[in-house]
């Protein structure tokens, strides 16, 4: 593997174990995040703490941008110290947000005019995943894209899929994924939610769900978040109330109807409305009347 100099902008629970990956795979890290202090806990161990975007993709042939949406990728790139204008022709952004495939597709031709490559390249497989480099990364991008970034996706991530030889079919895909994450943690939630309203021991409903036929990945993982009452933000209510609407939206603009992922979309927005948009995504349960959640551990 090539070692290079590769900056990661946004250090939450993904954007971290992925600068972490890269450090271990050898490569001089750079980062930059805008909550005080983060940067420099990670450089602590190895690493470079940048103060905003410009600082760092002066320094970086490579920039990794894990932030959460299109309107916080175009303040890294484009707005005050922002990354764009102060990155080398011929350096490599790849965008690891959920984004509109459209925006994503633009992007590419703006960042190409000037000399720069681009990688869209959305993420899966929760924090966990992203700090042992296990994760799953659905890139699209031209042939000379994933040249400059060579080495670099595959020590983040087990799995690189590329879906296409232009922008736009990693966030399509990315997409459909979080269609199928959003339904399963609302669906997951539902069925608890009737098993506490009919009686049933909550410890006992998840052991038989998680052993049976109609567990999910998602139910195994955010049920759990339930079961011990820890609503700490892995992925917050509010990141399926956008994710589902870029699902809806996108589906929309075809005319294509997606009823389960319209009900799942009013459950989250229900939840945030109710005061848990900051929560954990499980945290969609608390909308359902006449049940008592489990209690933290005393």
């Amino acid at each position: 593997m090539r070692m290079s100099k590769v900056g990661v902008i946004g250090l939450g629970a993904m954007g971290s174990g992925m600068a972490g990956s890269l450090r271990r795979a050898g490569h001089e890290v750079f980062v930059c995040d805008a909550r005080p202090g983060a940067a420099e806990a990670f450089a602590r161990d190895g690493g470079v703490a940048c103060a905003n975007p410009a600082e760092l993709a002066r320094q970086c042939s490579a920039i990794v941008s894990v932030v959460v949406n299109a309107q916080q990728t175009e303040a890294v790139l484009f707005g005050d110290n922002g990354a764009a204008a102060a990155m080398h022709a011929g350096s490599v952004f790849i965008m690891c947000s959920t984004v509109d495939p459209n925006w994503s597709i633009a992007l590419e031709g703006r960042l190409e005019a000037l000399g720069l490559h681009y990688i869209d390249a959305p993420i899966s497989g929760g924090a966990a995943k992203a700090a042992s480099g296990e994760m799953t990364m659905m890139t699209a991008g031209k042939p000379a894209a994933y040249a400059a970034c060579e080495g670099l996706l595959e020590a983040m991530a087990a799995k690189v899929y590329r879906l296409g030889a232009t922008a736009g079919n990693g966030s399509k895909v990315k997409i459909i994924n979080q269609l199928l994450a959003g339904v399963h943690i609302a669906a997951a939630a539902e069925a608890m939610a009737l098993g506490l309203r009919e009686g049933v021991d909550a410890a006992a409903l998840y052991e038989v769900i998680t052993h049976s036929a109609g567990n999910s990945w998602m139910f195994e993982n955010r049920m759990a978040h339930v079961l011990k009452a820890d609503y700490t933000p892995l992925s917050a209510v509010d990141i399926f109330v956008k994710d589902l609407g870029l699902v809806l939206d996108t589906a929309r603009a075809s005319k294509f109807p997606l009823p389960l992922a319209s009900t799942a979309h009013q459950m989250f927005m229900q939840a945030s409305t109710a005061g848990f948009a900051r929560e954990d995504d499980s945290a969609v349960i608390k909308i359902f009347p006449g049940i008592e959640l489990p209690k933290p551990a005393v």
